[in-house]
Order: C-alpha cells, then structure tokens, then sequence
C-alpha cells in the first residue's frame, strides 16, 4: 500500500477538512480504517475533504515525524483544534465528534 491521496474538496480550502490516516499495509484493522473513514467523509462531508491515506511501512519518517505511536490512527489537521482518533474507525458517533460533526 502506497501513500494515498484522496482529494475532494471543491469549497473554500479554510473550511476543508484536511485528514491523515496513518494504517500498516494491508492488515485487516487497516482496511476497516480505509473503508470506514471513507464512507464517512463521503457521507458527512462530501465535497469537502481532502484524505490523505500513509501506510507507514512505506513512509516511517512521515509517522516518525506525526509521533504515531498507535494505529490505524486519524490525525484531524484542519479545521483546528488538532485531534488525533486511534482504531479502524468503526465507531461513527465517536468518529463525528472527534472530527467536530454533529452525529447521526
């Protein structure tokens, strides 16, 4: 698994959600992230997010640099406060408020 980007913002870039979900290549709890984070961004904040996907296996000095320490982990960059979501994200109410969204 390479670093993806996923980019799909088409409103103004200060209220675009900017996320970076750090996984280790295929495990199962990895692909739960990918695929969870996913389907929330594109119900919640379609159009208005740019998700970027780092496997750290193939980019250690990113992780090392972010101090990940625990994954798959969700690192909220933009809008602030800076909020950091460990777990495959399964858990949608948590997900929301950690990412300042009303939930469900």
């Amino acid at each position: 698994m390479y670093r993806i980007k996923i980019k799909m913002a088409n409103k103004a870039d200060d209220k675009q959600y900017r996320l970076r979900l750090f996984v280790t290549g295929a495990s199962p709890n990895s692909l739960r992230a990918i695929a969870n984070m996913k389907a929330i961004c594109e119900k919640h904040l379609a159009g208005n997010y740019d998700l970027e996907i780092i496997d750290v296996h193939q980019q250690p000095i990113l992780a090392e640099k972010e101090q990940i320490i625990a994954l798959p982990v969700l690192v909220k960059m933009h809008p602030l406060p800076f909020r950091r979501l460990i777990g495959d994200m399964s858990d949608t109410k948590k997900v929301l408020s950690g990412l300042g969204l009303p939930s469900e």
